[in-house]
């Protein structure tokens, strides 16, 4: 049994818990850190969880404690992260994992100096959906070009627009749309198709400087991959992968859910359903637990880490072409 602490109290965090739930023989939820301890004690009482803790170094120093979830505001996941693995607990941060490739690379010699699992929490990478696609892809023949977009009007954007402060649009958060949303569309990308030739980004900011949307044309020798997305408005077309033998649909390229693939005969083929948010990500949650107790898996995890680390380098280079800045 590894039990584990969360770090942040959002709805995020919420899902990863009850995703766990699917594995009660392996995971167990122990203990809730908040700076604010009645939040905390809230969200403890919601999910079933007995600690609540406002100090992150007891956390670090409990030795029941063997693995923490962390899910705050991004600009906090390097200095959490950091003193967890020093502490030699296991780490699955949310995305982004860190705010640089060079923090990631630190984290990543880190943790395996002290010998314990340090991954990023991307959701579809773990699900068998996305085995599911990378089967998909060899039916599709030569394919010329790709469009992943993940664009989804935030629930803040209102209250920001009007003057309240929110901290996905913060830039001292490390926050907008890139760090958000983005970052589904670029895991794709390198994984099923490799690091591109050259990347050409772009974005639209909002009043305070965040990006709001934006996007990134990532040219490889046969094809070119577009990424598209955005807080301040809803995507109706999704994304696709489009091929001389047919096209891959993937209405959701953060949950890869109600996937069809079309033929070039027009045959069409259902390849994946639409399951609740816990449910998906519970496949990460089994993961972080087998990469933590089934050594043969310490390859698998290698490139998972590698995967990770060339996406922070895409995202950055995307940050500098498209000048997002933050204020750290």
């Amino acid at each position: 049994m590894i039990n584990f602490a969360t770090i942040g109290t959002s709805w995020i965090t919420e899902a990863f818990i009850r995703g766990t739930w699917h594995h009660k023989d392996k995971l167990h939820h122990s203990a809730v850190y908040s700076r604010d301890y009645n939040k905390g004690k809230a969200f403890a009482d919601k999910l079933g969880c007995d600690t609540v803790v406002t100090d992150l170094l007891k956390i670090a120093t409990d030795p029941s404690i063997d693995a923490v979830y962390v899910a705050s505001p991004n600009a906090f996941h390097y200095a959490q992260s950091k003193l967890m693995l020093e502490h030699k607990k296991h780490v699955i941060c949310e995305k982004p994992i860190t705010v640089t490739p060079d923090e990631l690379e630190e984290l990543q010699a880190l943790a395996q100096q002290n010998g314990v699992v340090y991954m990023e929490a991307l959701m579809a990478l773990h699900m068998p959906q996305w085995a599911v696609v990378k089967d998909a892809i060899r039916k599709l023949g030569k394919i010329s070009h790709a469009r992943f977009d993940f664009s989804q009007r935030s629930s803040k954007l209102d209250g920001f627009l009007c003057g309240e402060h929110q901290n996905i649009f913060d830039p001292k958060m490390a926050a907008g749309a890139l760090m958000d949303l983005g970052i589904y569309c670029v895991y794709p990308a390198l994984d099923w198709f490799g690091e591109p030739q050259s990347v050409y980004a772009y974005c639209q900011k909002l009043q305070n400087g965040i990006d709001g949307a934006g996007g990134a044309v990532l040219r490889y020798t046969d094809k070119t991959v577009e990424l598209t997305w955005a807080k301040t408005g809803e995507t109706r077309l999704g994304s696709e992968i489009i091929g001389d033998e047919g096209t891959l649909i993937l209405p959701s390229i953060s949950k890869l859910t109600n996937m069809k693939l079309v033929l070039k005969d027009g045959t069409e083929t259902v390849l994946s359903a639409d399951p609740d948010k816990p449910f998906l990500m519970s496949f990460e949650g089994a993961d972080f637990y087998r990469y933590i107790t089934d050594p043969t898996a310490a390859d698998e995890l290698k490139k998972i880490n590698e995967l990770a680390l060339a996406v922070s380098k895409i995202m950055f280079e995307i940050r500098r072409q498209a000048n997002i800045e933050f204020d750290l």
